[in-house]
């Protein structure tokens, strides 16, 4: 492949991008249309996921289709859903060549996009930048492998990794250029999630503000008995952005109606010792469409989640501020004796952030 092949796919790729966060349970796939050296079609998948990226492109091209090469970041679908399959649309549209950045996992797709395509004739070709593609496309990926979503652990901290004084404070630890970026984290999300001790020490609205977004992520909170304030901001809007509440059975029946009355979803998962099984909370999840989780404290979902090896990525602002061992610790008790029990992520970025350190950590 030439070095057009990978402009063109690294412009499909950054297409794509723009359907994070609000294309779920679909990928958020880009795809270009390429005809004698020109662009004839440019698409990404759509919010709430259809039209997919293909059937934008394809539309926008028109006739200029016909003898064109496409672009495409994932595998085109071969199955009927509520759409018809993108490979037939790009057989009927005449297209001569696809190129292809990774195969789809999906039982239901899975290498039948490419068959499909051979048998009409269609040159195809993969694995063009494929490991761009795979960091990009890593939640769908995951849901279709694992049955979970991908998910992300943010903690921002002091120096000595504290979240807070003894007596709670904790606004703010970090700078605005740091929050700013956590807010154009979560909306290449489909959930923000939180523990109910969040909910009840800061009252946060978990929305994604000043980024002109326009679908917000699902507000998540694990939540064993749903002893959670009914005034709070998220009990507010739960009528106008999405907030669903993982609780466990034995939570009181009163509370789960009067959560449901306001417009909340309840979604009721196993329990594993005193806390919700956060396995089954994240399967849960996925079952209900959702493929990439920012999950943002705090201390015991953060050890729950690194202590069952369920974090994808890891994501740390680091202040420089010191607060001191009466403060409270990012993560909670995660019961350790030895350091070979701790899981070690792989660093893939540290960068200044404002007057505040990111780092990015990922599973090994």
């Amino acid at each position: 492949m030439t070095q057009n092949d990978q402009r063109y796919m690294a412009l499909a790729l950054s297409l794509g991008r723009r359907g994070q966060g609000n294309c779920w349970p679909n990928p958020a796939v880009g795809c270009v249309l390429v005809r004698d050296g020109r662009i004839v079609g440019r698409g990404w998948t759509q919010p709430g996921g259809r039209p997919h990226a293909e059937r934008v492109a394809l539309d926008q091209a028109g006739d200029a289709a016909h003898g064109a090469t496409a672009y495409v970041t994932l595998e085109p679908c071969a199955h009927h859903g509520q759409t018809p399959p993108c490979a037939e649309g790009l057989i009927a549209a005449g297209i001569a060549r696809v190129v292809v950045a990774v195969e789809d996992t999906d039982p239901r797709v899975a290498g039948q996009g490419f068959a499909m395509l051979r048998a009409a004739g269609i040159v195809v070709e993969t694995g063009l930048l494929s490991d761009v593609a795979s960091d990009d496309l890593a939640g769908f990926l995951r849901r279709a492998e694992t049955g979970r979503p991908w998910v992300t652990l943010k903690l921002a901290t002091s120096f000595d990794g504290r979240i807070a004084t003894a007596t709670g404070h904790s606004q703010w630890i970090t700078g605005p250029e740091a929050r700013r970026t956590v807010h154009a984290m979560r909306a290449g999300h489909d959930a923000v999630m939180v523990g109910g001790g969040t909910v009840r020490a800061d009252d946060p609205s978990l929305t994604v503000r000043d980024m002109g977004v326009t679908q917000q992520p699902v507000r998540v909170v694990i939540s064993r008995r749903l002893d959670l304030p009914l005034m709070s901001q998220l009990a507010r809007t739960a009528h106008e952005v999405p907030l669903w509440l993982c609780h466990g059975a034995d939570a009181d029946i009163a509370l789960v109606e009067a959560w449901e009355g306001i417009g909340a979803k309840l979604l009721p998962c196993a329990i594993h010792g005193a806390q919700l099984d956060m396995g089954s909370v994240l399967t849960m999840l996925a079952e209900q469409g959702l493929t990439r989780v920012f999950c943002e404290g705090g201390g015991a979902i953060a050890a729950s989640l690194l202590s069952e090896d369920l974090v994808d990525e890891l994501v740390g602002f680091t202040a420089g501020i010191a607060i001191g061992a009466e403060g409270l610790p990012a993560i909670g008790a995660l019961g350790l004796s030895t350091l070979e029990g701790a899981n070690r992520l792989a660093l893939i970025e540290i960068r200044a952030v404002g007057a505040d350190i990111l780092h990015r950590w990922r599973r090994v």
